[in-house]
């Protein structure tokens, strides 16, 4: 009996640590979900979780950075307390803030193409600071949307209501996360990767 024998050509060493960068940033937004403020009035918490968000598409682009948030979700979704309240499975994804876990692998990718400007990284310190704000105020009015649009659907809120409860307490929170992430960025005491 004859054994055949092919060759595998081995994975990439740039893919192997873009990944390895992207399931760390995966596990840095999962362990915000020990930080959660609950709001009475609203199911949506305060989370530090767009800060992560914002960071992996400043630091891994477009690809990359939407990887890292796939990762976060999927560790999610096989039950592992990595949502907000430290909880986790499938439900949570098709819950009332499904919407906004969803969107986060959207504004990640967007941050990454508009700081990018495609799929070759930039050094994101090096940017101008419209255009890192302009990414970020982008990927917060994404999440907002699909995340508030998704929850008022789900829950039959009327449009003013939702927005109430899913936006208005939380863009002072979302401007300090804009604000901290441009400050990261901004202080070069992360290097790019590349």
């Amino acid at each position: 009996m004859e054994t055949h024998r092919e060759s595998v050509d081995p994975v990439a060493d740039d893919v192997i640590k873009s990944f390895a960068r992207a399931a760390v940033l995966a596990a840095l937004l999962g362990a915000t979900a020990f930080v959660s403020i609950p709001i009475p009035f609203s199911p949506v918490p305060v989370t530090l979780q767009t800060l992560f968000v914002f960071l992996a598409g400043l630091y891994l682009g477009p690809v990359w950075g939407t990887v890292s948030i796939l990762l976060y979700l999927a560790a999610g979704a096989i039950g592992l307390p990595v949502f907000s309240g430290m909880t986790g499975g499938l439900g949570v994804l098709v819950g009332e803030t499904g919407g906004y876990l969803w969107a986060y692998a959207i504004a990640a990718g967007v941050v990454g193409l508009i700081v990018h400007r495609g799929r070759e990284l930039r050094d994101p310190a090096e940017e101008p600071l419209p255009i890192l704000v302009g990414s970020l105020v982008v990927a917060t009015l994404l999440i907002y949307a699909i995340g508030t649009g998704y929850m008022a659907w789900l829950l039959e809120l009327e449009l003013g209501e939702a927005i109430a409860i899913g936006v208005l307490p939380f863009i002072p929170g979302g401007v300090f996360k804009l604000v901290a992430a441009i400050a990261i960025v901004k202080s070069k005491r992360i290097t790019q990767i590349r």
